[in-house]
């Protein structure tokens, strides 16, 4: 982890299109591991932002009759609009048009070039228009083609600027040997390794002008702009701070102090950009600007949701839209529904049915079950007041409840500083489930009504107590997926928010709630999804 702080940098979205499940899974997961970082007490920093440069965009901007800006800038609000409905919230906000970025990347591009890095050369070749790169026979598929991965596929001839790509591979190759952290989760990193080892050209890294004019200009060269990649991944660093004043200029609005940030702790990306963007392309510019082993970024690497087993797409017309989906059922069960529903890493299938599934059995059936059953029977039994049950506190049934909760604690724990978020989720339903099942056994609603036996009535009030506790709890460490309903049952339970700064993982230990403890009325807070039958 960065030595001050940690650092946490999100891929950057395309602007050709409108968000889909994809992108509102990739923010939603930075923003819970970054607000997991900052309820154990640790500052944490989220950078996302916009891609809006490259030739995708000119193109679909001259379809609509827009100039790019404009319709980059259209684009970018939609993703804007979705992140703040989602409850994401960033520290830096990374736009590739950005006059600070612009300076920053005309930095690295003049010192490389001024170190021997980058070359004037001739090609003559394929040229993918969806991918926007250069290809070459390993591109072709079995067939003898170029995959419709590739898109629109074009035979160029012209003169362009090169990386030297190639001179750097065997760092490359031996960095992802000897850092098995460098890449999250493992069996992603024999993939770039593969990858490394294949690499026999250097990397085109600008176009002509006359062909693509909506770009980042060569500092050397003004008729040409450079390539999207080369522009895209460098915002990581450059709005971190790299460079900042490079040219006798202080960027303003001020960027953070790079030192404090860099290197970032997980940088999280789609699988279908790891190679050769994020593995190969973003290590090997950092290696030849100067960067040493110890500041190369880790990734995290995300998988896909599919719908049915195949990949969203508009041409299948399965995209789904995370916008009607947060209105339809509502954020919380969409935050939750993603970060349960799918291991890190790993891809997943979605459904409209298994959200409301999953939502209806795990928070309303489950925990918000549990809520207001133990909020009620407090009520309706003591007032609302809180007992620990005397010698009733050490019986084996509220032993067993407690032990449950400090595991789930543990593994909650383990899990999140794994960033495995639905790992998390299920160690916390262990307490849930716990919780449930003392009152199925404990039957308090029977206890209750043995009002001249002294034991019953300690053991309800022992009963009570671990219901209250279990829910503290979970309403602690529930935050980071559902920063709103944990103060919804914050406010329930009569508990004020941790104090800022506060590692919440102490507050966990059993006994929190004091002795006389008032909690309030129960308000539903995850109300059943009801589906209309046909």
């Amino acid at each position: 982890m960065s030595a001050q702080t940690f650092y946490l940098t999100t891929a950057i979205d395309y602007t050709n299109g409108a968000p889909h499940i994809g992108h509102a899974y990739e923010k939603v997961l930075a923003d819970t591991l970054v607000r997991y970082q900052r309820l154990r007490g640790r500052s944490a920093y989220l950078l996302t932002g916009v891609d809006q440069h490259g030739q995708k965009v000119q193109q679909s901007a001259a379809k609509v009759g827009q100039t790019p800006r404009a319709f980059a800038e259209e684009k970018t609000a939609l993703f804007v609009a979705l992140y703040r409905k989602l409850g994401v919230s960033h520290d830096g906000w990374a736009a590739t048009t950005d006059p600070r970025h612009v300076r920053a990347v005309q930095v690295a591009l003049q010192r490389l070039f001024d170190a021997g890095q980058i070359y004037k050369g001739a090609y003559e070749g394929f040229y993918s228009v969806r991918q926007e790169q250069f290809l070459t026979d390993k591109e072709r598929n079995a067939e003898g083609e170029f995959g419709p991965e590739w898109g629109e596929v074009v035979q160029l001839r012209e003169e362009n600027y090169y990386f030297k790509l190639r001179e750097h591979r065997d760092w490359l190759i031996e960095y992802i040997s000897a850092n098995p952290g460098f890449i999250t989760p493992p069996y992603r990193a024999a993939d770039v390794l593969h990858a490394a080892q294949k690499i026999s050209e250097d990397l085109c890294i600008s176009r002509p002008k006359t062909r693509l004019d909506w770009g980042i200009e060569l500092p050397f060269d003004r008729d040409y702009v450079t390539f999207v990649w080369f522009d895209a991944l460098m915002n990581y660093v450059t709005f971190a701070g790299w460079a900042d004043g490079a040219d006798g200029v202080k960027a303003e609005p001020a960027l953070p102090e790079f030192e404090r940030l860099w290197p970032a702790d997980a940088q999280i990306i789609g699988k279908d950009i790891l190679v050769p963007a994020h593995g190969i392309y973003w290590p090997i510019m950092l290696h030849a600007l100067g960067f040493s082993d110890a500041q190369i970024p880790r990734l995290l690497v995300h998988g896909w949701w599919n719908v049915k087993g195949e990949k969203m797409s508009k041409s299948l017309g399965n995209v789904i839209d995370p916008d009607v989906l947060s209105t339809t059922y509502g954020v919380g069960a969409l935050r939750y529904f993603l970060m349960r529903d799918i291991a890190t890493g790993a891809d997943a299938d979605f459904s409209e049915e298994r959200l409301i599934s999953r939502f209806n059995a795990d928070l309303a059936n489950g925990l918000g079950n549990l809520l207001n059953r133990a909020l009620n029977m407090a009520l309706r039994y003591r007032g609302s007041v809180l007992s620990r049950g005397g010698p009733a506190a050490e019986a084996e049934e509220i032993r067993l409840v407690r032990d449950a909760a400090l595991t789930a604690v543990d593994r909650y724990q383990e899990a999140m500083e794994a960033k495995l978020p639905h790992a998390a989720l299920e160690a916390l339903w262990g307490i849930v489930n716990a919780a449930n099942g003392l009152v199925e056994s404990a039957a308090p609603f029977k206890l209750a009504k043995l009002t001249d036996d002294a034991a019953a009535q300690q053991r309800l009030d022992a009963v009570l107590y671990a219901l209250a506790e279990c829910l503290r709890i979970v309403s602690l460490l529930i935050e980071p997926v559902l920063p709103t309903e944990a103060a919804g049952m914050r406010a329930q339970l009569g508990l004020s928010a941790p104090a800022p700064g506060e590692d919440v993982l102490p507050l966990c230990e059993w006994g929190g709630l004091p002795e006389g403890h008032k909690l309030n009325a129960p308000v539903p807070l995850f109300p059943r999804i009801e589906v209309p039958k046909a």
